[in-house]
């Protein structure tokens, strides 16, 4: 696939052993990719930038097995094209499927598991179809998407915008999350934009108790950012 010769600006960033930030990119409002390194598959987070050194350091790492889309607002217009360069199956909730009409998509509904240590989990509210995805390594990660991002103080917590889909619902699930993880089991997340509060920090450590100190009753009275 020609890529234009399209360079991009910075190299992706190594935040863990096994785990890569990509720049934000403008094509998804600033959002922030990532690439997961194992044996089980890389899967690749959300489109990132399509340009040649973007497929060269994937192709170094060994490609990727996966594209898993947070939501729709991590689709891009150029999923087709890194479908086809790097031959990935495209993982989305049902509910977002139809986005993509003419390319092969693997979706779920609740959960799926994508490899021994990776699973999609169902989260809705920012969108219809916003998801999550939990890799278990490091103390258990959590790629947010936008259903939780860092707030000023670089705290995950979910933000009621414009394009809120069902507020309520979004509340719904963030605390479907505190109920399925544990302090022991979720050390970190990795959110899907405003990682400049992050303070190039790169992951929010000890989320699970930011999460699970939420105030999801005064949250749920939140007006429009």
């Amino acid at each position: 696939m020609n890529s234009n010769k399209l360079k991009s600006p910075k190299v992706p960033r190594l935040l863990i052993d096994g785990l890569f930030a990509f720049a934000p990119n403008r094509e998804i409002l600033g959002g922030t990719s990532y690439l997961i390194v194992e044996k089980f598959g890389n899967i690749l987070i959300d489109c990132p930038f399509y340009c040649d050194d973007h497929l060269d350091f994937l192709e170094q790492w060994g490609g990727a097995k996966w594209l898993f889309l947070t939501h729709r607002g991590g689709m891009s217009s150029s999923v087709k094209e890194w479908h086809n360069a790097l031959g990935c199956k495209i993982v989305v909730q049902e509910q977002e499927a139809y986005l993509l009409p003419t390319l092969n998509i693997t979706s779920f509904e609740q959960e799926m598991i994508l490899t021994d240590t990776a699973k999609a989990i169902w989260t809705p509210g920012h969108s219809t179809g916003s998801s999550c995805l939990y890799w278990q390594q490091h103390g258990g990660i959590l790629f947010t998407g936008r259903h939780l991002l860092p707030n000023h103080q670089g705290h995950p917590t979910p933000l009621r915008l414009e394009k809120t889909f069902h507020w309520l619902r979004q509340l719904k699930s963030v605390a479907k999350l505190s109920e399925c993880f544990s302090a022991e089991t979720l050390k970190y997340i990795c959110p899907g934009a405003n990682t400049g509060f992050l303070r190039g920090k790169g992951l929010i450590e000890d989320s699970y108790q930011y999460i699970s100190a939420l105030d999801l009753e005064k949250l749920s009275k939140t007006s429009l950012e």
